[in-house]
């Protein structure tokens, strides 16, 4: 991911992926709370890319049901 994202962007992505943050959260190994608290501040480019990888790995999974 070339440039950081801004949180609503991040937001935006997961609302439009259909995917819910305690399964993003599950996905990473960190519980949905810590996930709501890194949204405080603006993610660092680490958060949005654990964040982005962990969408597209539950996508990717979803595809071979």
């Amino acid at each position: 991911y070339p440039y950081t994202m801004k949180n609503s962007e991040i937001k935006r992505t997961i609302k439009e992926s259909r995917i819910m943050q305690y399964e993003i959260a599950a996905q990473m190994g960190i519980s949905e709370y810590t996930l709501c608290k890194w949204f405080r501040k603006e993610l660092t480019a680490e958060q949005q890319e654990r964040i982005l990888a962990a969408i597209a790995d539950i996508k990717a999974g979803e595809a071979h049901v």
